[in-house]
């Protein structure tokens, strides 16, 4: 199966096209793309990483600041990996109440909730979705979708995701 190559680290440092003849190469190859845009950097981020064919990506705090931009994310549903305590512990976001993940997900994107490096940050993805819930108010109804968001988000088969789907729909 083909593996997700991506761009992470500070990005502050390089944007993402310097990458984007290597992501050519890895797309050609059969490879699914993935990249670490817009968590300390504006918006400009997030289009040059989807300009260079970026399938997910991760973080993507500044994506609330254009309008067109959420739009855009919304109509190619673009998987959003959201990792709010890590951007609370690292100090791009104040708080989990203040993440745009609430306001992501109304808006209707495709995002899922992550915990980042669960040793570093301390928290595991189980403590990110009762975050989810105690912080944002998400329901019982809203964190299965979340759930599900991250198999449809997955580089998964096809026939794989629908057996997934199906048990976290078993949870109703």
């Amino acid at each position: 199966m083909p593996g997700a190559p991506g761009l992470g680290g500070d990005e502050r440092r390089s944007g993402s096209q310097p990458f984007r003849h290597l992501y050519a190469r890895a797309q050609a190859a059969g490879l699914r793309l993935t990249n670490h845009a817009g968590e300390t950097t504006g918006p400009e981020a997030i289009w040059e990483a989807l300009d260079i064919g970026s399938e997910r990506i991760g973080h993507a705090l500044s994506a609330i600041h254009d309008d067109n931009l959420l739009q855009d994310l919304k109509v190619r549903r673009t998987g959003i990996e959201l990792n709010p305590t890590s951007n609370v512990r690292t100090g791009v976001c104040p708080s989990f109440a203040a993440h745009p993940l609430r306001r992501y997900f109304d808006h209707g994107l495709l995002v899922t909730i992550n915990s980042d490096d669960p040793a570093f940050f301390g928290s595991d993805v189980a403590n990110e979705f009762l975050l989810a819930h105690t912080e944002q108010g998400f329901t019982r109804d809203e964190l299965r979708q979340l759930a599900a968001n991250s198999i449809r988000a997955s580089f998964l088969p096809e026939n794989e995701k629908s057996s997934w789907l199906a048990r976290i729909n078993t949870f109703a």
